[in-house]
This record gives C-alpha cells, sequence and structure tokens, in this order.
C-alpha cells in the first residue's frame, strides 16, 4: 500500500475489502505441515470470529474451534445509532451460521472459564476440556466498576447503564432515553484512557442530541471527562455547534469533568467541583482485558495484556496469543476493525508458525467513522508498522476528516460510514 494514498482512494480501498493485502495475508501457503495442527478461539467477536475464519481459508487443514457463549452477537459498532432511532437492535446481529457452514469452524456455545497454558488446554463451563496446539484470546474489555465510587455491575446492569458492550445495556439506555421528560439532562461520564473505541462516547452524545432534537428539543446532554481532550474533537464540537447548539455541553477534567462518585438513588454525579444530577446517566466505567485473561494470567500490571507484535503471542505464556481491545498493540486503537486486522495478522503468524517458519512483519490498518447526524460523519484512519518500538503510525498515513470539510464531503463520510461497517462485518462473519 502506498502511503501517499489519497483520504478518497484510502476509503475506496477499505470498503472493497482490498486492504486484506496489509494484513499480512499474502504469500501464505495454503497448506500447513506438521501432524498436530488444533488451534481453539476464545471470543466471537470481530478479533475472534476474523482470526477463527482465516485460519480456515488460509489452511482448511487446521482444526479450528470457536468458543463463544452468545449465539447472536451485536457489534459495538452501530449501538451509539440505536440510541439515535436511526439502527434497532436486529441490524447488530450477526451469527456463526456462515463460519460454521462454509468453514467448518468448529463454533461451541459455551464459556471458557480456565486456560492451563502449561499443559496447553481451556476448560469450558460446561464441563468439556479442549486441547490446542496454539490459543487465540479474544476476550473484549470488562470494567472496573471499583473506580467509580458508588457504582456496581448490579447498579449499572438495572439503572446506570455504560451500554458499552451492545446488547441489554443498550436496550435499557434507550428505554431510559425514551422515559425521559422533555427538558431533562443527559450526563455521559466517559472513562480515562486507555478504553475501547476512543470516539465512541462523543458519538453517542451526537445521536443521543440527535434523537433529542427531534423529540425532546429543550434536553441537554453533560459530558463530564477525566481527560482534557479526546479523539477527534475539533471535529466532534464543530459538529455538536453546526447541528446542536446550545444542546451539548462538555467539561475538562481541569474544568470539574472528573467525578469522584455516583449515586443511583438520587441519580447525580459528584465532581470535584460540585454535584451534578441526571434524568438519565451513562457512566462508562474504566476498563480491563477481558475477564478469562485476567485470569489465564495473560495481562500485567496495566490491566491489559503484553504480546509480540509480529504475531500477538503473548509475551508471558508462549503459544497463546491474544488480540483485540484485550492487547496492549502499541499506537493501534482498541476497535472492532482493529480487532478484526488484529485476527487475521495472528491467523497468519499460526498458519506460518504450524509449519515451523517465522511469521511475516506485517502492516495494519485501523479507520474509524463517527456519525454525528444522519448526513454528517467524520473519520480517522491510520496505516501502522513494526519498529524497534513496537507498533507505531506511519506519519502522513489515512489522515482525518478536514475541519474544513463541506456538507457534501460529509455527508460522503456519512454513506462511507454505512459502507464500512457492511464491508467490516461481512470479511468478519460472512
Amino acid at each position: 500500500m502506498s502511503h501517499n494514498i489519497s483520504r478518497r482512494d484510502f476509503n475506496k480501498l477499505l470498503l472493497t475489502g482490498a486492504a486484506g493485502a496489509s494484513f499480512g495475508l499474502l504469500g501464505v501457503p495454503g497448506r500447513a505441515f506438521g501432524a498436530s495442527k488444533r488451534v481453539v478461539v476464545i471470543g466471537g467477536g470481530f478479533g475472534g470470529a476474523a482470526a477463527a475464519k482465516y485460519l480456515r481459508k488460509l489452511d482448511p487443514s487446521i482444526s479450528v474451534t470457536l468458543v463463544e457463549p452468545k449465539s447472536i452477537f451485536y457489534t459495538c459498532p452501530f449501538s451509539n445509532w440505536v440510541l439515535g432511532g436511526i439502527k434497532t437492535m436486529n441490524d447488530l446481529a450477526q451469527n456463526y451460521t456462515v463460519l460454521k457452514n462454509k468453514y467448518q469452524v468448529n463454533v461451541i456455545a459455551d464459556t471458557a472459564v480456565a486456560v492451563d497454558a502449561y499443559r496447553s488446554t481451556v476448560r469450558l463451563a460446561g464441563g468439556t476440556t479442549l486441547g490446542y496446539d496454539r490459543l487465540i484470546v479474544a476476550p473484549g474489555i470488562d470494567f472496573k466498576y471499583e473506580a467509580v465510587p458508588g457504582l456496581t455491575e448490579s447498579i449499572s446492569n438495572t439503572k446506570i447503564p455504560h451500554a458499552y458492550q451492545a446488547g441489554p445495556q443498550t436496550i435499557l439506555l434507550q428505554k431510559q432515553l425514551l422515559a425521559m421528560r422533555n427538558g431533562g439532562r443527559v450526563i455521559i461520564c466517559p472513562p480515562t484512557n486507555p478504553y475501547r473505541c476512543p470516539p465512541g462516547p462523543y458519538e453517542r452524545a451526537s445521536m443521543i442530541a440527535h434523537y433529542l432534537k427531534e423529540k425532546k428539543p429543550l434536553s441537554k446532554i453533560l459530558i463530564l471527562d477525566p481527560k482534557d481532550k479526546f479523539s477527534k474533537q475539533a471535529l466532534f464540537k464543530q459538529g455538536w455547534d453546526r447541528l446542536y447548539p446550545g444542546m451539548i455541553e462538555w467539561r475538562a477534567a481541569l474544568t470539574g469533568g472528573k467525578v469522584v462518585k455516583v449515586d443511583a438513588a438520587s441519580m447525580t454525579v459528584t465532581t470535584e467541583f460540585g454535584v451534578e444530577k441526571g434524568d438519565v446517566l451513562n457512566i462508562i466505567p474504566p476498563q480491563k482485558t477481558g475477564k478469562i485473561a485476567f485470569e489465564a494470567g495473560l495481562a500485567d500490571a496495566s490491566g491489559w495484556c503484553p504480546i509480540n507484535p509480529v504475531s500477538f503471542e503473548s509475551t508471558i505464556h508462549p503459544g497463546v496469543h491474544v488480540i483485540g481491545d484485550a492487547s496492549i498493540a502499541g499506537a493501534m486503537p482498541k476497535s472492532g476493525f482493529a480487532a478484526s486486522s488484529q485476527g487475521k495478522v495472528a491467523a497468519a503468524a499460526i498458519v506460518r508458525l504450524l509449519q515451523g517458519k517465522v511469521p511475516a512483519s506485517p502492516s495494519l490498518v485501523n479507520t474509524c467513522y463517527s456519525l454525528i447526524g444522519p448526513n454528517y460523519a467524520i473519520s480517522v484512519a491510520g496505516v501502522y508498522k513494526l519498529t524497534a518500538d513496537g507498533i507505531v503510525e506511519i506519519p502522513g498515513s489515512g489522515g482525518l476528516t478536514p475541519l474544513n470539510a463541506d456538507k457534501d464531503q460529509l455527508s460522503e463520510e456519512a454513506s462511507f460510514t454505512v459502507g464500512w461497517y457492511n464491508n467490516l462485518v461481512h470479511d468478519t462473519w460472512d
């Protein structure tokens, strides 16, 4: 891929799926050698599903087992659109039928509860023990509820949803918005870095503002942020001024954005500067790697999993590869697109490792679209390479929506967003 590719051509490349060559998939033989070739994949999200699919595409002789408790996976991308009334939960639903029937992935509907990296086994909640030659762990995220005094997992599930794993909490937050009075106040509290989908809380504010503008125009949104800057900040704030003037207030950490306590009974949030009351509270706790990776000892003191960036193999437990949000992947953000690309890199690396070969050094791509209004979207994209410092972004690659973009370009970005999503889910699950 040329590092001087134009932004328009970069978008077209992503939407046609031609970026697959950037994931280290070219030149990998279609057949691996060796008597034992069993790969178990834990987690059926963007990373795990892509890894399972591409392992079978690259080498059909490898036995691939995917362990995922949910028969339907709801994508976090586009879940904010549900809150804006633009999409439904059914639009987010993905299943594993194609992986099973077309690619012959053995999909087990169960939960992995223990990994024995020394015996190379995975134990499932149902009692089954699976042996493997290589293991891929794609557990997504877990939440540090204890980092927000007054917030618990139970409170989050029933009254103050984070809605940062698409599913029941997305529906709960949507119902709360529907029930809120005209003139009510929505308080959104993003987490500290690092976390899944850095622009996510701000796209959420945009989509909620879109719904409120149409249905409850007297309402307001307050964003209390523990950070002093956020992803695509200038573009988001410009979009808010254009589409929702006076509706969204963002407070940085230095101006009272840091939350020190939440009270579910009074629906209040206490900051360093005082108490704020909301009709709907959306508190997104700080995050860490998914539970199974933590319990398997794959995480370091940061709460995330260190990996060899060539193969995404754990630097703690050899033979185990960690991909997606759970991994420490240098400059790459934690996103569905990044997870899918990392799944392909891990798949290609494992094929070579099972052949007794050294994995090829990959290039990686990430792109992220955010909808501010139905016909107003912004995006950021980057190409990444491996250096002595790990995974770094190539300067000048990809790019960001220009701050001076006109109405037609922003509308075009919105159409690209739909194509980006459709291509991503097709490449992962179909």
